[in-house]
């Protein structure tokens, strides 16, 4: 899973250019949350897979809203309602009586939720040293470390345990109109939570609006929306994401975002 998001492909700025070396034939699916999937046999040896795009954003921040309400449980429509129950990395039954306890009393809606934020953002330490898939919401919590998909795995956890549907989602963030910091962006995990009957992004990692964000899938959790899935012994040797701003001819602009 590493394309962009049906709803971003109008924005392509010409095809997305997907290769394999060797090369062997590539089928597309859809899972069960409209994520687009690419299926593969891979043969025995040294494989790279590669996928080029660029697409046109419209510089706009991540949306803010602080008017934005929480819905009850009973005024949900159906399909968000799945977003509100634990899974396998976020384990939001664990950590309801704490959600309650810390964050009951906040005022609900848009404020409720950027402290629930905030306090992921504060409570654990970035290192991506640590990356473990075997780490869940509630490991985290203990821990106190982690990367970016176990910040929005412990939000989830607070979030859905206070009845506010959320939901996992990764994609490719960069640094623009940002200070930039030491380790590079890359591909990143975030979440969306359901206020007034939209989607708004947050993002408990970097705990702040950003600039052209590309979603790539959503699910309930990390294990909805992996990189990649191998049936199969497989060693990863390397791994590098990579995105430049360019001009509307093409030509690259100063900077990259993301590194390897």
């Amino acid at each position: 899973m590493v394309a962009p998001e049906v709803s971003r492909h109008r924005d392509f700025i010409g095809p997305e250019l997907v290769s394999t070396n060797p090369h062997v034939p590539i089928h597309n699916y859809y899972d069960r949350y409209n994520n687009i999937c690419r299926r593969i046999v891979a043969p025995a040896g040294e494989f790279t897979l590669r996928g080029d795009v660029t697409l046109q954003d419209s510089g706009d921040w991540d949306e803010v809203n602080p008017a934005a309400e929480e819905l009850r449980a009973e005024d949900l429509p159906d399909e968000v309602m799945g977003f509100l129950t634990a899974s396998r990395y976020v384990e939001s039954d664990l950590v309801s009586q704490e959600a309650w306890d810390l964050f009951g009393s906040v005022t609900p809606g848009w404020t409720r939720v950027q402290t629930v934020v905030d306090h992921v953002n504060g409570l654990l330490t970035f290192d991506y040293g640590t990356a473990s898939v075997y780490r869940t919401a509630a490991g985290a919590r203990q821990g106190g470390i982690g990367v970016c998909r176990d910040f929005a795995h412990l939000a989830l956890a607070y979030l859905r345990a206070l009845n506010i549907p959320a939901r996992y989602v990764n994609g490719y963030v960069g640094d623009i109109g940002v200070p930039k910091v030491d380790a590079p962006m890359d591909f990143a995990a975030w979440t969306e939570v359901y206020l007034s009957g939209k989607w708004y992004t947050f993002d408990p990692r970097n705990n702040e609006r950003r600039i052209g964000r590309v979603v790539v899938a959503r699910g309930h959790d990390a294990a909805d929306v992996p990189l990649m899935n191998s049936f199969g012994a497989h060693e990863l040797t390397g791994f590098t994401v990579w995105c430049h701003p360019v001009d509307e001819q093409g030509n690259e602009l100063d900077g990259m975002l993301f590194g390897k």
